[in-house]
This record gives structure tokens, C-alpha cells and sequence, in this order.
């Protein structure tokens, strides 16, 4: 995949959210191979330690209702190096900090640690990985928030009004820690991105990619604003839809 910047004359970036979640089960080689078949460009999944100090295991789960059962990261790092992936970046998503070494370790030693880029909502994670991986890209996660405030029709106006504090505090945060070369893309929720948030952030010189997506228009709307790198869906389908 080609290392153009969206908003020119590049195609947004598709990107299959813990592979393709919406047709088969997420974070894993099945969910991977869907993603493959849908024309993917990327496929982002995420990384979680046995325990929540960072020791143990490395699982193919979002949280820890899903470790149970979840693959390994080592079992799906070799997946992904198989031939049939060969074109596809990686979004790798550590979910905690602690384990950032290992998780860049591994990506080595499966050979692909130059097509990926590390993403995290947990700040200090980011200099630890770029100290230890300096050839892997990073992507600073915003909000850093664990649920959807804005589908509950309690919590929706106060999330309104983060929306609107975030869209002005995040871009110069994100200008200043690409200066500092701490970060090369922002990862941010959907309800963040209109056109002056992601002329910020290109301004800044960071990558956009925008997460999760999954209905036809908002993605539609999405894909026009200049600036927008990639987007994220559960169901990458839908870019063809």
C-alpha cells in the first residue's frame, strides 16, 4: 500500500476494525482472512497481556471479556505474514500500558514491524515504543474513553460538550507531539472529525484515521473531508456498498 497522505489525490485508506468484527468474530485469523476478502488496506486488531500489569500472555482481545478462548499474539502475527497479507499495513492496538516491548519484539520477529503502526489512547506508552521501535509509525488514540457516552441519552449532552472541548485542545496537543516526533498519526472517534478538525491535525503533519464506523453515510460523509487519511469500520464492506 502506498504511503500517500488522504486529502490529495490518494484514496481514503479502508481499514477492517479487529479484522472484519461484523462478519466473522473479531480478532481473529477468520475475522483477518474476511478482512482480506472485503479489500482491506489495513487491518487493525488489538493486543491485551494475561494480567494488567502487562506480564503473561499475549491475547488477541479487546478486553478482558474476550481472553478467554482468544488467540495469541503469536499465532496471529504469523497469520498475518502469510503471503496472502503481503500488501496490508497493520494498526496494532495495545490496550494498556506495560508490554510495549514485547509487542514491538514480536513484530520483528514476524518480520512486520516496517507495515505496521502501533496505536494507543495510553500516552505514556508512546515515547516506550518509540524508544524501542524507532522504525515503527505511532498513532495517538483520542478521546482516551472506554465507552460510547453519546448513545446514552443521559450522558449524551456532557459528551456533547467534551466533543466540542476536544476538537479545540487535541490538535495542538497533536501538533505538539509531532514536533517532539513522539506520534505520525491521530486516531480519533468519529464524532471528533469535520473539516477544520482534520485541516488541524494535517497541518500538523499527522496522519488522520478515523474510528469506528459503521453506517454507509457517516462513512460517506467522511471520506469527503480532505485530510482524512482512513477510516476504520467493523464491516469494510460497506466501502463498497
Amino acid at each position: 500500500m502506498a504511503e500517500e497522505t488522504a486529502g490529495t489525490d490518494a484514496r481514503v485508506r479502508r481499514i477492517g476494525h479487529k479484522g472484519a468484527d461484523h462478519i466473522a468474530p473479531g480478532n481473529t485469523p477468520a475475522s483477518f482472512d474476511a478482512a482480506l476478502a472485503a479489500g482491506v488496506d489495513m487491518i487493525e486488531f488489538d493486543v491485551l497481556p494475561e494480567h494488567r500489569d502487562g506480564t503473561g500472555e499475549l491475547y488477541l482481545a479487546h478486553d478482558y471479556n474476550h481472553v478467554e478462548g482468544a488467540p495469541t499474539l503469536a499465532e496471529g502475527l504469523a497469520h498475518l505474514a502469510g503471503d496472502a497479507f503481503g500488501d496490508l499495513h497493520l494498526d496494532v492496538d495495545l490496550k494498556l500500558p506495560g508490554y510495549e516491548e514485547r509487542v514491538c519484539a514480536a513484530l520483528r520477529e514476524a518480520g512486520l514491524a516496517e507495515r505496521t503502526l502501533i496505536s494507543t489512547m495510553e500516552e505514556v506508552s508512546l515515547p516506550v515504543v518509540r524508544a524501542c521501535a524507532p522504525e515503527i509509525r505511532l498513532g495517538w488514540s483520542v478521546p482516551q474513553v472506554r465507552r460510547n457516552y453519546l448513545a446514552n441519552p443521559v450522558t449524551k449532552p456532557l459528551a456533547l460538550g467534551a466533543v466540542r472541548w476536544a476538537r479545540r485542545q487535541i490538535p495542538p496537543r497533536a501538533a505538539a507531539k509531532v514536533a517532539a516526533g513522539e506520534i505520525d498519526a491521530v486516531m480519533s472517534h468519529w464524532a471528533l472529525v469535520n473539516p477544520r478538525f482534520a485541516r488541524a491535525i494535517r497541518e500538523a503533519g499527522a496522519e488522520l484515521y478515523v474510528w469506528t464506523v459503521d453506517e454507509l453515510p457517516l462513512l460517506r460523509r467522511l471520506e469527503a473531508i480532505p485530510g482524512v487519511t482512513g477510516i476504520i469500520s467493523n464491516d469494510p464492506r460497506l466501502f463498497d456498498a
